[in-house]
């Protein structure tokens, strides 16, 4: 269950390795995302989300903009905080609907993930 972002990055290229040597991969993760995205190298299982991929996309722009701005440091990091806040919930959310989608979490036991 990759997390989006440099995280997937990396993992991406093991999983290509896994792969390679004869290993079944699957990649579970929401339908939004900024980097997951299919691939013939593993099986993608996804799950929905309550928000758009323009809302996540804006969100994490809007993150790394204030990362960069110029300004107080407290100014700065106050913002940060508020978008580091909203991208939390975001995950937490994406998390929680994981869970609590019934079909998605069958084929994972079933499968012994």
């Amino acid at each position: 269950v990759p997390v989006d972002g440099s995280h997937w990055l990396s993992m991406r290229e093991v999983l290509d390795v896994l792969r390679q040597k004869g290993h079944e991969v699957v990649v579970v993760a929401p339908e939004v995302t900024l980097h997951i995205k299919p691939s013939k190298n593993f099986v993608m299982k996804m799950y929905s989300v309550p928000y758009t991929q323009e809302e996540m996309e804006k969100d994490f722009k809007a993150f790394l903009h204030t990362s960069f701005e110029e300004g107080s440091f407290l100014e700065r990091f106050l913002k940060v905080q508020e978008h580091m806040k909203r991208l939390g919930n975001m995950a937490a959310s994406s998390c929680e609907n994981l869970l609590q989608n019934k079909e998605l979490m069958s084929y994972l036991e079933d499968s012994k993930f």
